[in-house]
């Protein structure tokens, strides 16, 4: 979920672990509002004290990854579109791109990736035709695409983003 700054790191260092290791990436978009809800919790940034200990945390760790780290202009927000977006199927070269860009726009600097226009502005910067993708993901099919992808993640005994699955194995 793009909301979250662990995710964001976690998806600047994953890659190079992967390759490492001679794995694959294979990114599953899931809602983490869902997953808290599910579980009975908070969001992060809804513990005052949590949130500020969670961004000076994440600065700190970015720092350390020597990954760049600029919140967003607003958070918490809606990143369902983004979800959304990012859930649509597609080459996974064009799908790293796009998740690259969607997280930089969030935490990079960038604009955002909440509004209409934000995740507009990322496809057209990839050469991709926004109103075709935003179409295509506001369309049920691909609105209950990330719904399953969440409702997998639940089933899988994930609680919390990023989570990676390594065989049977979850990893938070």
């Amino acid at each position: 979920d793009f909301i979250s700054p662990y995710a964001y790191l976690g998806w600047r260092s994953i890659h190079d672990l992967a390759e490492r290791c001679g794995a694959t990436v294979e990114p599953v978009p899931v809602l983490f509002a869902a997953l808290l809800n599910a579980h009975g919790n908070k969001g992060p940034a809804e513990i005052p004290s949590k949130r500020i200990y969670i961004f000076k945390h994440t600065l700190r760790v970015a720092h350390d990854l020597g990954v760049p780290l600029a919140p967003p202009p607003t958070h918490p927000f809606n990143p369902l579109l983004a979800l959304r977006v990012a859930s649509l199927p597609r080459p996974a070269k064009e799908r790293r791109r796009l998740i690259d860009a969607l997280f930089d726009a969030v935490w990079a600097g960038g604009d955002g990736a909440e509004t209409v226009a934000q995740v507009a502005d990322v496809l057209t910067r990839l050469d991709l035709d926004p109103e075709q993708e935003l179409r295509a993901a506001t369309q049920p099919e691909n609105k209950a695409r990330l719904r399953t992808q969440t409702e997998a993640a639940l089933a899988a005994g994930v609680f919390g983003v990023p989570t990676v699955l390594v065989g049977d194995e979850l990893f938070w």
